[in-house]
């Protein structure tokens, strides 16, 4: 637990080097005490539930769980602790599933230390804070308004639509790979450009669009 009602921070990056950085800096701050450092996502779960950290500092690309199954994981655990995703990648794959995820900010490694602590300060307070890149790819997203969902849908080939409607069945990666006679590792190159397409973090968000979209209809799900 945080002493002297600072705000109780846990560090989450495979780098230990950026770890250090982040904590010698934070350190300097009375406003939060770090009372954690993890260096995969797995760790940084088991913590959450020992230590319910007001805030999560994450990486989003890390080796076993990732940063986007991390987010998911610790709001489950812990829905007061804030996410807050500090990464080098701003591209749609990565940001959309980790704000559905529930992570509050996303921003990126460039920044200054000084907007680091902004963004902290903002967290806690549950203001959100996304980096310029970020921001302008959420708003493109967002003026896509009612059109947006169709224009997403109508980039996926023939074969991932075949893909979407045998995940909105609730087949495997095994079942596809056998109904469409194709290699199981084609089956998961396909899911993972369905979901960079679409912006969906994951299978179940895959078939609830392929049901709102009418892609598949209740007969077919039979």
């Amino acid at each position: 637990m945080a002493k002297n009602n600072a705000f109780s921070i846990l560090i989450v990056d495979d780098h230990e080097v950026v770890r250090n950085g982040i904590r010698s800096y934070l350190e300097t701050n009375k406003m939060f005490e770090v009372v954690g450092e993890a260096e995969s996502g797995e760790t940084a779960v088991k913590l959450v539930s020992e230590l319910i950290p007001d805030i999560v500092l994450l990486d989003l690309i890390m080796p076993g769980m990732d940063g986007v199954e991390t987010t998911r994981q610790i709001k489950k655990i812990s829905p007061r602790t804030q996410v807050v995703v500090l990464t080098s990648y701003h591209e749609d794959i990565h940001i959309f599933p980790a704000l559905k995820a529930g992570a509050i900010s996303y921003i990126l490694k460039d920044m200054k230390m000084e907007k680091l602590v902004d963004a902290l300060q903002r967290a806690v307070r549950h203001e959100v804070t996304l980096h310029p890149l970020v921001a302008e790819r959420v708003l493109k997203n967002i003026r896509g308004g009612d059109n947006d969902e169709p224009a997403l849908f109508t980039e996926l080939t023939e074969r991932e639509l075949d893909v979407l409607r045998l995940i909105a069945k609730g087949m495997t990666n095994s079942q596809i790979a056998e109904t469409l006679v194709i290699s199981e590792n084609t089956v998961k190159g396909h899911v993972s450009n369905i979901l960079s397409k679409l912006h969906l973090a994951d299978r179940t968000q895959v078939a609830v669009y392929a049901w709102r979209q009418g892609i598949v209809n209740r007969e077919q799900m039979k």
